[in-house]
């Protein structure tokens, strides 16, 4: 038993330099992109505008390249090495320079009253992707050197625990799962298995059990990953409050506040309005390209539900050829024979959501909400999770927490949880997120895994225990 401890405490020692090591890598790539920059700028730009800055001036032109680069990295994951795949964060961090350095550019032709030469630009983003590279291989190389993949057993209460097995098969650089254990077993024999590894992953067991498991591991200092429930979700947007003594938690239950509400609206306004006048030449080829392509409607209008479960006609893009659904509502599927060729190129895109901008403006969604269902299928879904019905505690979405952190066949049941996360977690700062993050998802589209091929009635919470 001393051994046992003896090696977690190890761990749990190299694993608190991990922020350090995290923040030291992140501090070094944003100084040294910096760099670049300030070389591109007094070499280019500094002398040649009509009024040259001073010292002062020059530095502040730097610092606020690095805070725009920082926040970009920030919202995109591009410091999230080790987390994400090196695909991924590589991906992240080029779109992170390349809106930090159309915004550069707007800000230097700002300064000098004119568009300024754009080729030093161009020139600056390839140096600076030949760092990112560079960069990006050395430290997953160091970082999973320090941190190899975590030894794990996964303490489980249901089949459904083996599609989670599958995904994290995905990240074995990250994730080994190394034993297996069901909860029907003795717990003093669960917890002596749990502590010959490096964490636990406890999947859908009986609520008591958990209880105890997530203290044994506290009181060991062992990493616990826990599939959550429904109402763990809920609590995480509890408040904290106090009757004199004694703590408590505080659900209101209720969605958004009132001045949540308004500053949403004015958010979407503002977006919905400004979209549409930019996104007019790709809307205009779009709706060509549907028209050419089987000389069929442009739009399609279809009924679903938005806030309180008030149905709404929603306005898309056809992707489908006319009268898809003639024998009735149903799913799309892989290589759906019912999607045309443009249509395939407009879901992958997500352009075929553009004209959602007109229901936006309408007020009946919002730019960032749960996707909105079709009722048919919102009763289909809460026959096997009647808390499908959760998600109508806001208005449904142009784009959302789980369009951006999933794949697109997703599960209903995961996209439940993870549009309840969004909404006990709401700011105007996540909204934004996701705006961007959409951006990179219309970029670079994720693909379906093996993972996501369940049915909605595999859920592995039917009913809470």
């Amino acid at each position: 038993m001393q051994k046992k401890r003896n090696y977690h405490k190890s761990v749990h020692d190299r694993e608190q330099y991990k922020r350090i090591v995290s923040f030291l890598s992140a501090v070094s790539l944003v100084a040294l992109l910096t760099m670049v920059f300030a070389h591109t700028w007094y070499t280019y730009y500094a002398d040649i505008i009509q009024l040259p800055f001073y010292r002062r001036g020059n530095w502040v032109v730097i610092a606020i390249y690095a805070v725009i680069l920082f926040l970009f990295f920030k919202v995109y994951g591009g410091f999230k090495v080790g987390y994400l795949r090196r695909t991924d964060v590589l991906l992240s961090q080029i779109l992170s320079v390349f809106g930090t350095n159309v915004l550069a550019y707007l800000q230097i032709s700002l300064i000098a009253r004119h568009f300024e030469a754009v080729r030093p630009v161009i020139v600056l983003t390839m140096k600076e992707l030949v760092v990112l590279v560079l960069w990006t291989l050395l430290a997953q190389r160091l970082y999973f050197a320090l941190y190899p993949p975590r030894r794990l057993i996964i303490v489980y209460g249901s089949p459904a625990a083996a599609a989670l097995v599958t995904k994290m098969s995905y990240r074995v650089d990250k994730y080994m799962i190394c034993e297996s254990i069901s909860a029907v077993k003795d717990y003093s024999m669960i917890c002596d298995k749990i502590l010959q590894y490096d964490g636990v992953i406890i999947h859908d067991i009986p609520a008591q059990m958990r209880n105890d498991l997530v203290k044994f591991c506290f009181d060991h200092k062992l990493r616990a990953y826990i599939v959550p429930k429904i109402s763990d979700i809920i609590l995480r947007g509890a408040e904290d409050i106090r009757l004199f003594d004694t703590p408590l938690l505080l659900c209101r239950n209720y969605g958004l506040t009132f001045e949540q509400r308004v500053l949403k609206r004015a958010f979407d306004l503002g977006f919905s309005i400004v979209t549409l006048i930019l996104a007019s030449p790709v809307m205009i080829a779009c709706a060509i390209a549907v028209k050419v392509c089987d000389g069929g409607p442009v739009l399609y209008k279809q009924k679903r539900l938005t806030y309180g479960g008030k149905p709404f006609y929603v306005y898309k893009f056809r992707s489908m050829i006319p009268d898809a659904e003639t024998h009735g509502a149903q799913l799309a599927a892989d290589h759906d024979t019912r999607i045309t060729p443009v249509g395939r190129f407009l879901r992958k895109c997500r352009l075929d959501e553009l004209p959602q901008l007109l229901n936006i403006l309408k007020g009946e969604m919002s730019v960032v909400g749960p996707r909105p269902e079709r009722p048919e299928l919102c009763a289909e879904y809460e026959k096997h999770f009647p808390e499908f019905r959760f998600r109508l505690h806001v208005k449904a979405g142009l784009t959302g927490y789980a369009q951006v952190t999933g794949v697109y066949d997703t599960t209903p049941y995961d996209k439940l949880r993870m549009d309840l996360m969004y909404i006990e977690s709401y700011s105007m700062f996540k909204d934004i997120q996701i705006v961007l993050m959409t951006i990179k998802t219309m970029l670079f589209p994720v693909q379906k895994s093996n993972a996501e091929l369940l049915h909605p009635s595999g859920t592995d919470e039917k009913h809470e225990t």
